[in-house]
């Protein structure tokens, strides 16, 4: 974990400047304890992220994290959450994208950092968000054949009767192994 004291207080500049550089990008930027969220339109994010990571002032050259948000019943309903670190400034900046739809759409960072092949493959798996332009986007953690997405709020969740000995035999005969 980073002290506050190291970057925090530089970041400042830094929004300035992607403000600036980028008006019509950025949605909306908050501060809380110290961390900065920019909140940027999905058709702008790779170019934003490039930005980030080749500009010798900002310097954000390794992306640690990529997560999704359902803020189900709320819209835009889906979040995805870019957790971005300088390595060489030591800080912190978090953007987020908000998408709407049953079928939410956002472009691929890979070609920015390949890193985010994995992170994406695991947000489209749980959330069903699919990431245009994604060299490879598959399930990651759940079968291919798997319906839904399990961390949507709306995914209904699936029962099964717990097989005890006072009902082996009636959960038994629901089971989908074969019976001689």
């Amino acid at each position: 974990m980073l002290p506050k004291e190291m970057g925090m207080a530089e970041l400042a500049p830094i929004i300035e400047q992607l403000k600036s550089k980028f008006p019509d990008a950025i949605e909306d930027v908050c501060e809380f304890r110290g961390e900065f969220t920019v909140r940027v339109k999905p058709e702008r994010l790779v170019e934003l992220c490039t930005f980030l990571r080749d500009d010798p002032d900002c310097a954000f050259d390794f992306l640690s994290d990529v997560s999704g948000v359902d803020y189900y019943p709320e819209e835009p309903r889906f979040g995805v959450n870019y957790h971005l670190t300088s390595m060489q400034y030591r800080r912190r900046l978090r953007l987020k994208v908000r998408v709407s739809g049953l079928e939410p759409r956002v472009p691929t960072v890979t070609s920015v950092w390949p890193g985010a092949n994995w992170f994406e493959r695991e947000t489209y798996d749980l959330f069903g968000v699919v990431f245009v332009g994604h060299p490879d986007l598959r399930r990651l953690l759940l079968p291919e054949d798997f319906r839904g997405h399990p961390l949507r709020r709306d995914q209904s969740t699936v029962q099964e009767e717990v097989q005890f000995t006072h009902n082996f035999e009636e959960v038994d005969r629901t089971k989908p192994y074969a019976k001689s």
